[in-house]
C-alpha cells in the first residue's frame, strides 16, 4: 500500500526536512519516547503525556500510523484491549532521542513547580551510563517510580517497563536504587554510576538473578 501523504510538509528536498515532516510536529517525538518502552494503551499515553489534548494524541497516533512509523494492535484475551507500538522504522528514532537528550541535558536543572515527572523519562538520559553494566536487564528504582534498562551482548541499549504482550515479567539481572538528582548528574556527564554508587548517591545491586534462581 503507497505511504499516505502528510497533510504539512516543507516541501525542501533535503534529509533534515523530510525527516521533520514525519517528527517534526509538537507531541510526535515524546508519543516515540513512550512507546520505546513497548506497547501502550491509549489510556496510558495520554496519562504519561500531561498536557495533550484527546484530539491532539488521536491526531498525532493517525497521523505516526500513516507515516507506518506506529502500528495499533489488539492484545490477545483476556486484555483484548488495543495498544499502539513502534514499527522498526519507529524504533529506529532512539538514537535521535538519546541525541537530543544529551543536548539537552544541561537545560533540565531543578524541576520548575509546573514540571510533570515521570520515572522512565529518565531512561534515555541513563542509557550511556548503564551500558558499562554489561549484557543484562537493570531495574532502576526512583521515587517516582521504575523502568528497566535493557542491555545487549553487543553493547546495544533500550529501555521499557519489564512487562511483555503476554503478561509476563522479565526477572532483572541488577537493580539500582537512585534519586532524580543523581540521574540528571549521570545524565549530564557531571558524575559517574561508580562515582555514585560509591559515593552513597546510588545503591546497585547484582544479585537479583542468582537469587531468583534458588
Amino acid at each position: 500500500m503507497p505511504r499516505q501523504p502528510r497533510r504539512r510538509s516543507y516541501d525542501q528536498h533535503c534529509a533534515a526536512a523530510r525527516a521533520l515532516d514525519l517528527v517534526g510536529d509538537r507531541w510526535t517525538l515524546l508519543v516515540v519516547r513512550e512507546l520505546l518502552a513497548g506497547p501502550r494503551r491509549y489510556t496510558d499515553l495520554h496519562a504519561d503525556l500531561p498536557g495533550v489534548s484527546t484530539d491532539m494524541l488521536a491526531g498525532r497516533l493517525k497521523d505516526m500510523e500513516a507515516a507506518e512509523l506506529v502500528t495499533r494492535r489488539r492484545l490477545p484475551p483476556p486484555a483484548s484491549a488495543f495498544v499502539y507500538e513502534l514499527t522498526a522504522r519507529g524504533r529506529e528514532l532512539l538514537p535521535v532521542l538519546r541525541s537530543l537528550a544529551a543536548w539537552g541535558a544541561p537545560e533540565l536543572g531543578e524541576p520548575r513547580p509546573t514540571d510533570a515527572v515521570r520515572a522512565h523519562w529518565y531512561a534515555i538520559p541513563l542509557l550511556g551510563a548503564l551500558a558499562g553494566l554489561g549484557a543484562g536487564v537493570v531495574q532502576v528504582t526512583l521515587d517516582e517510580g521504575e523502568f528497566h534498562v535493557r542491555v545487549g551482548a553487543d553493547g546495544s541499549v533500550a529501555y521499557g517497563d519489564g512487562v511483555y504482550g503476554d503478561g509476563t515479567t522479565e526477572l532483572p539481572d541488577a537493580r539500582l536504587r537512585t534519586d532524580a538528582a543523581t540521574c540528571r548528574a549521570l545524565a549530564g556527564g557531571e558524575l559517574t554510576l561508580a562515582e555514585a554508587v560509591a559515593s552513597g548517591r546510588a545503591a546497585l545491586d547484582r544479585t537479583l538473578r542468582a537469587a531468583g534462581a534458588h
